[in-house]
């Protein structure tokens, strides 16, 4: 993929070095010159520019990239950002980190961001994800909790221990997408028997995790 950053601070520059690090194509774009240090990330292009302005982007071609992460330090800023790429430029990711997490109510579609990520909400799920059995944990949320990344753990009284994949009646608009289980990554293939200790990953919509919560744990077994 081809992904503009915009802003070249450390997390800026740290998401270049991970993107790059997977084979992707990025332009970091920073306005501020004293931050602008192509020798920090070699591998990437660089553009010294307000991102704010249009025609900024347009010199910077934004419509040839499949994904825009905002991630400066202003929340004014990456929500502006976010909003030229959308409806300007049609760009058909946006990512966005939240600074101040007051402000997170405000990373909408409206403002033309697709996902939007707060370091306090990633770090308390992180959390809940290592230490919660049974329960339904939400890991991340893609446009506005339409649709959620959510973990549950199995808890060795589950009555889905020893039964096969294909026999969880999994709500719709739920795709159970990995199973976690010690070091090994597990395709979900229907005949892939579960086990107590797995961690499943699910994207599911979000009105319907209560309902994810019940199957996977019936009559309070979990």
């Amino acid at each position: 993929m081809r992904v503009a950053i915009v802003g070249a601070g450390a997390v800026g520059r740290s998401i270049a070095s991970e993107l790059l690090g997977n084979g992707h194509a990025v332009m970091l774009i920073e306005k501020n010159g004293s931050r602008v240090k192509p020798k920090a990330v070699p591998g990437a292009e660089w553009v010294q520019a307000d991102a704010c302005e249009v025609t900024s982007l347009e010199e910077a071609q934004l419509a040839s990239c499949d994904v825009v992460i905002a991630a400066t330090g202003d929340d004014k800023a990456n929500l502006v950002v976010s909003l030229l790429a959308k409806t300007e430029f049609a760009v058909n990711r946006v990512v966005a980190r939240v600074k101040d997490p007051r402000n997170e109510w405000l990373y909408t579609e409206a403002w033309g961001v697709d996902v939007a990520v707060s370091t306090p909400r990633v770090l308390a799920a992180l959390v809940e994800e290592a230490v919660t059995v049974g329960d339904v944990v939400r890991l991340m949320s893609f446009r506005k909790g339409a649709a959620n990344l959510v973990e549950i753990t199995l808890a060795e009284d589950t009555p889905w221990v020893g039964r096969p994949v294909r026999d969880v009646p999994l709500p719709q608009e739920t795709v159970l997408t990995t199973i976690l289980r010690g070091e090994r990554v597990i395709n979900p293939d229907p005949d892939e028997p579960l086990e107590a200790g797995d961690e499943l990953l699910f994207v599911a919509h979000g009105d319907i995790e209560e309902q994810l919560q019940r199957v996977m744990c019936p009559d309070g077994s979990c």
